[in-house]
């Protein structure tokens, strides 16, 4: 049972002990134990009440039936509002501070502890904090001398703006002109061709197709060109 680093700031190891046992068995998964103060009354005192501190709760215990059973008040760091305690003649008294219910308060915790107590408690309730309220706050602009001009932004909102500024009419659907519609560019009627270069390309198909030798294409070429 490794309860060494809850005895550092003048426990009663065998009390710690016995708490330890008891909170062991409540943690929840990833849950762990961070520190135990014990109550220290100027007599002896066998049974000291006790606060501890994990990582998700607060445990202020008490020992009843002469040490056979224990009650426990259990809160949350959600369920928690603040921490306080004041420095007596022997030891220091520590308020638990819920949000709903009564106050509670142990008396006797030393010094030390105490001041462990409120520092580590302190810490975990700012980690507790709603991630909600660390988030960027909505941001409002406003000119006085324009009466609807604002630009807010969120992450779940788009950018909104409204303003006053002088603005032309819209033309209203039933007057506006209609866009004049578009004419196709008239294509230019090539120019005929003549007789004689009609000849020369039907020639040169004929040609192409090795329907008449080069010679032949060549004679007729020729005579073609002949008559101009």
């Amino acid at each position: 049972m490794q309860i060494d680093k809850y005895i550092q700031d003048g426990q009663d190891p065998k009390v710690i002990e016995k708490i330890y046992t008891k909170i062991i068995d409540m943690l929840t998964h990833g849950e762990s134990i961070n520190y135990i103060a014990l109550q220290k009354k100027p007599a002896v005192t066998l049974l000291p009440d006790s606060i501890t501190i994990s990582n998700k709760r607060i445990f202020l215990g008490e020992f009843t039936r002469l040490g056979l059973a224990t009650n426990f008040e259990i809160f949350s760091w959600q369920d928690i509002k603040d921490i306080a305690f004041k420095e007596e003649i022997f030891g220091s008294k520590v308020t638990v501070i819920p949000f709903t219910g009564e106050n509670l308060s142990i008396d006797y915790i030393p010094k030390i502890q105490a001041r462990k107590l409120y520092q580590l408690i302190k810490d975990a309730l700012e980690s507790s904090k709603n991630p909600a309220e660390k988030s960027t706050p909505i941001v409002k602009t406003s000119n006085p001398s324009k009466s609807n001009t604002f630009t807010e932004t969120t992450a779940d909102r788009p950018l909104y703006t409204d303003t006053s500024k002088n603005q032309e009419p819209a033309v209203p659907l039933s007057t506006a002109t209609p866009p004049a519609p578009s004419v196709p560019p008239t294509l230019s009627k090539p120019e005929e061709e003549d007789e004689l270069t009609l000849k020369l390309k039907k020639l040169k198909t004929l040609y192409d197709k090795q329907l008449i030798t080069q010679a032949e294409y060549e004679t007729k070429k020729a005579e073609i060109l002949s008559k101009l």
